[in-house]
């Protein structure tokens, strides 16, 4: 699996990229189990009230998570692109620059220990 990082603002997002031959997560609304790669990555957006309290870019906001919304891809590539973009999406939705959203990737091995 890869890990997809973005960091900005004092405050960092990572999603998980499985590849082909892993087990994705299976629950409601999970991709088709055929898709090779699939991205799963947690979903946020700025609240009035209620949420929970993140300090970006020096701003105190209140923060609302949404359950992942997995999606399926037939390559690599076209994984990592779009998990990138995701990643710099949830953070424009809390009024962090795309272009100031540092994006990694690392390799995480299954059963790895920690």
């Amino acid at each position: 699996m890869l890990l997809v990082r973005g960091q900005a603002g004092g405050t960092e997002l990572t999603g998980t990229l499985y590849e082909r031959g892993e087990c994705a997560p299976s629950f409601k609304g999970a991709p088709d189990e055929d898709a090779p790669y699939v991205w799963v990555c947690d979903e946020f957006y700025e609240v009035e009230s209620g949420g929970t309290t993140q300090e970006i870019n020096g701003r105190e906001l209140q923060i609302a998570f949404e359950s992942p919304m997995p999606r399926g891809f037939d390559t690599r590539e076209q994984g990592l692109d779009a998990a990138k973009e995701y990643i710099r999406t949830q953070f424009a939705r809390i009024g962090v620059s795309r272009d100031d959203v540092e994006v990694t990737v690392e390799k995480e091995e299954p059963g790895a220990e920690v």
